[in-house]
């Protein structure tokens, strides 16, 4: 059932930028469980902003946290040598989900004990390095963010993860998913990946009007699935209740 959702832009420091993030409310006035939402490398756009209006409209708190200081890059080149370094650095990425994380804990209508993460390509990474440094997360959900952490942090993983990624994905293929699952399995974590048959790089994003890098394409009806499957996910580990 569709709710009457609330938004606004908030704006906060992290990583020497001004970060400008989309927070969404739900009807009502009480806590509510709440969902941290990473975006893709170029940034936040009206795309990403709607996955949080759209967990609102289903009772959630969301905030779709930006990584780039407001800016949607267009040039994947200019992109790259803005997240390479980023997903070089756990520390440093560990710090733009915090401070994400901060403001979806300081707004009122956050239930602190009721919050997962989750995130696509460099946003899941940063969602997928919060899990690793042991936030109170209750899931971890990631599309195309098959990163590995640092030795044996991965055991301080406290919550089901759930990731999927496209079969034909050559920015995460089979080598990269073998580690990712052989560093999940070894922390003995709660983990799930799901291939999706023939999708390659962000096949959950629709085409933008920017030059994309080889292997990237939009696969609708997989794109679909890995949404129904998030949803999933955060019905089963962080239910709505009210």
């Amino acid at each position: 059932m569709t709710t009457t959702v609330t938004t606004r832009t908030v704006a906060y420091p992290a990583d020497g930028f001004t970060m400008i993030s989309h927070l969404a409310l739900p009807a009502g006035v009480g806590r509510r469980p709440a969902v941290l939402i990473g975006p893709e490398g170029p940034g936040l756009n009206d795309f990403q902003r709607r996955r949080a209006d759209a967990l609102a409209e289903l009772g959630y708190v969301a905030l779709s946290f930006d990584i780039n200081g407001g800016r949607w890059f267009t040039d994947p080149q200019e992109m790259l040598a803005h997240t390479t370094p980023l997903l070089a650095d756990p520390d440093r990425m560990r710090a733009v989900g915090n401070a994400a994380l901060d403001v979806l804990r300081a707004e009122p209508r956050t239930d602190p004990d009721r919050i997962a993460g989750i995130g696509y390509g460099t946003g899941g990474a940063i969602v997928l390095e919060l899990g690793r440094a042991g936030v109170d997360l209750r899931a971890i959900g990631t599309v195309n963010a098959l990163t590995t952490g640092r030795p044996g942090e991965a055991s301080r993983i406290r919550c089901p993860v759930w990731v999927g990624v496209g079969s034909e994905d050559p920015i995460m293929p089979p080598a990269q998913r073998e580690a990712f699952t052989a560093e999940m399995q070894a922390a003995g974590v709660d983990w799930r990946l799901a291939v999706y048959g023939g999708a390659l790089h962000a096949f959950h994003h629709p085409p933008v009007d920017q030059t994309v890098l080889p292997g990237v394409g939009h696969h609708p009806l997989h794109a679909d699935r890995a949404w129904r499957d998030i949803v999933g996910l955060l019905t089963e580990c962080v239910p709505v209740t009210e």
